[in-house]
């Protein structure tokens, strides 16, 4: 039988990758089961109000994309070299960091919710509706984001299987609570706009749950048995390595998101209709990026074993083999896209005129997410190395001083599409400092060891 050191190296990314694809794609079909729900059952006015609610939800989920990332790494390096105490304090200190964020955002999220919904420009008519389900998604996340944080530790190890089927169990509840509580069945109460956020928190506990049940059945490295327990504390010096890498990166995912929100002011201007057609939009978008995220991770943590492992060679090889995995995946998504745009559009909005709207903004930008997808997997493999800052750098550059002075600009000239015009225009300068700073200084930085 061959070792997974002997397999084809695409054959370890697929092995690595396929359970972390499909996790994203239960992910975005959670938020497209709500997205059809609410644009169903309630109307557009009511999915206006939750699509406004995305960027301030990626805010804080940002926080714990880049913690995780860190830890990730970390994690990666300590079990290429099996190491196992460390994975368990590694995990312990970024589980406690993660329920914090958590907390926080509860508390922040619920006071300011109005105030930063005014602030985004929420259309005046869907406000309230807005305010209401912001405060309730708010009081779920120190639940969300553990959970989130938790899978992405669980990638460290190469453990895709377990995140999977635990969201498979919290998809399943999603499917069935989130209808029952807007439409009352079984004698629920019929909880409106609040029935998506509601259903989330429930599916989100069930799913923790399992992960907790399934880990300590099979005796996993990162079970939460005493030696986890004992784990879970700040730990100055773990989150000190943790955040040398996860803060840059979680800076970077918070300017991000805060570039969607400026973004979202921008088709705010335009009414609710250009609001909910944004929300479609997205939702389409996640189907494709997430892949695209999912080899860059893939690509960062093989990189980070390996290096754990001694064979800091393997990274140009590690490298190559995403970039085609990028090409022939996010490539094959793009096309879909392209071609099911009107029925996949269909299935949120039911307004004719905000369909026509929606399905024109997603063939603007649509094509882009695969350069996207190639500059993602370069940032991640140079991220194996506790390389951040540059790459982040770079982003950060493109998000502030490219993305959103040409939304601005071609939105004055072209209105709403101008807007989406952006992207592409960002993706393709992002792609291509990566690629130079790649070449010509991160390949000949000697690569040595963080844990």
């Amino acid at each position: 039988m061959q070792t997974p050191s002997q397999r084809p190296l695409w054959k370890i990314y697929l092995i690595f990758l396929a359970p972390m694809v499909l996790s994203n794609f239960l992910q975005s079909f959670s938020g497209t089961l709500n997205g059809i729900y609410v644009g169903q059952l309630l109307g557009t006015q009511a999915l206006a109000a939750v699509s406004g609610m995305f960027p301030i939800i990626f805010f804080f989920i940002a926080l714990v994309i880049g913690l995780g990332a860190g830890a990730s790494v970390l994690i990666g390096q300590a079990w290429g070299a099996r190491e196992t105490a460390m994975v368990k304090q590694i995990t312990g200190a970024t589980l406690t960091l993660g329920a914090l964020i958590g907390l926080a955002a509860a508390v922040l999220g619920s006071l300011f919710a109005r105030p930063a919904l005014q602030a985004l420009g929420t259309p005046a008519d869907v406000l309230d509706e807005a305010v209401g389900y912001a405060r309730m998604m708010m009081l779920i996340m120190p639940s969300l984001l553990v959970f989130i944080l938790f899978t992405q530790l669980l990638r460290g190890v190469s453990d895709t299987v377990s995140p999977l089927l635990a969201l498979m169990v919290s998809t399943a509840v999603g499917l069935i609570l989130t209808p029952a509580l807007i439409l009352g069945w079984a004698g629920l109460p019929k909880m409106g706009i609040q029935s998506a956020a509601l259903a989330g928190l429930v599916s989100n506990l069930l799913a923790m749950l399992f992960l907790v049940l399934r880990l300590r059945h099979k005796k996993h490295v990162m079970s939460p048995d005493r030696q986890l327990w004992l784990a879970l504390r700040l730990n100055r010096e773990i989150l000190g390595k943790v955040l040398r890498i996860g803060l840059p990166t979680g800076l970077q995912m918070v300017v991000l998101s805060l570039s969607e929100l400026v973004i979202l002011a921008l088709v705010n201007s335009h009414g609710s209709e250009a609001t909910a057609a944004y929300g479609a939009v997205t939702q389409i978008v996640n189907y494709v990026q997430f892949p695209a995220l999912s080899i860059a991770i893939t690509a960062s943590i093989l990189g980070a074993q390996a290096i754990g492992a001694g064979h800091p060679e393997r990274i140009g090889s590690i490298l190559r083999t995403g970039l085609m995995i990028n090409l022939c995946l996010t490539g094959f998504l793009v096309v879909l896209g392209y071609v099911l745009s009107d029925w996949l559009l269909g299935l949120f909005i039911t307004d004719v005129q905000a369909h026509a709207r929606a399905e024109h903004l997603l063939h603007i930008m649509l094509w882009s997410i695969l350069l996207f997808g190639f500059q993602a997997a370069i940032s991640g493999v140079m991220r194996a190395s506790g390389v951040v800052l540059v790459p982040m750098g770079i982003t950060v550059f493109c998000v502030l001083c490219i993305e959103l002075p040409v939304a601005y600009a071609l939105n004055a000239h072209f209105g709403l599409e101008g807007v989406w015009m952006a992207f592409p225009v960002t993706y393709i300068a992002m792609l291509v400092m990566q690629t130079v700073y790649y070449q010509l200084v991160w390949r000949h930085k000697p690569i040595q060891r963080l844990v």
